[in-house]
């Protein structure tokens, strides 16, 4: 039991780790930021492996779906320790670098849609259908706006690193804010809805719950108060940890919190998978 409160602790501290990670350019190191990112990597799979996700491959039909969830959940912020090491914000990276940033966005929108069908079926099988119908609904506009406005930016990093015109290929800046904007915003709304529903069904403390809520609700408001438009991000601006508004809508930051619900299903998969224990 202790190797998996200790695995459970690592990773709900892994993405705020990961995320300091990012910001420090000066370990874009050749052969170093590989070896840190390689290193997190494992470790984060090791944990997740004690905690829950071992059920996946030796658990019945409902501990799989369980681990597989957590599994989905945190694997976008597994791959941003794996990769991103020393990347830091887009205007400090060169043309390959954001090439591979948007890439790992674009497979991550794709894993937390994946991430919110599965929990919602989850929570339906336990008996909650109003909280969790909400978050998938929001899931569902989250998702589309993601992909559209990643996808912009990918095809723009993909014409830098060509040599061409990316101003051309990547389309508005103005329809990349709103889309981004309408993204964080219903993510948030969703974590908020799947978090009381695991409260609801008691996977989630009804204090946890409550916090997830209240943290998603001060994000998006945040986010309003920030406005649609997506703020620069330069050498002669704030540096972005010193603008809570701008931390609230960088792309990756609202999957923080479903990584950490991540890591309470891959708990609760562990749990029931211990011997003597059943849904």
């Amino acid at each position: 039991m202790t190797t998996r409160r200790v695995s459970s602790a690592f990773l709900f501290v892994f993405p705020f780790i990961a995320l300091a990670l990012v910001s420090a350019r000066d370990l874009r190191v050749p052969g170093l930021y590989e070896t840190i990112g390689g290193a997190w990597f494992i470790a984060i799979a090791i944990a997740a492996w004690i905690l829950g996700a071992r059920a996946i491959v030796s658990g019945n039909a409902a501990e799989q779906r369980l681990a597989l969830t957590g599994i989905l959940l945190i694997l976008p912020w597994a791959l941003i320790a794996l990769l991103w090491v020393g990347l830091g914000a887009p205007f400090q990276a060169n043309a390959s670098e954001n090439h591979m940033r948007y890439l790992v966005l674009l497979t991550s929108v794709v894993v937390v849609a994946c991430a919110f069908i599965v929990l919602k079926e989850d929570l339906y099988d336990a008996g909650e259908r109003f909280y969790s119908t909400i978050g998938f609904a929001a899931s569902i506009p989250a998702g589309a706006a993601y992909l559209v406005c990643i996808s912009m930016s990918l095809a723009a990093a993909i014409a830098e690193l060509e040599g061409r015109d990316a101003a051309s290929v990547g389309g508005s800046d103005d329809l990349y804010s709103a889309l981004e904007f309408v993204a964080c915003i219903a993510t948030y709304v969703a974590t908020a809805a799947f978090a009381t529903s695991l409260g609801e069904v008691q996977w989630l403390g009804r204090i946890g719950a409550r916090a997830y809520a209240v943290m998603s609700a001060a994000l998006v408001v945040l986010l309003m108060l920030r406005g649609v438009s997506f703020p620069e991000l330069s050498g002669d601006t704030a540096p972005w940890y010193a603008r809570p508004a701008f931390i609230a809508g960088i792309p990756a930051v609202p999957w923080l919190m479903p990584c950490l619900l991540g890591v309470v299903m891959l708990r609760r998969a562990g749990d029931v998978h211990l011997p003597g224990r059943t849904l």
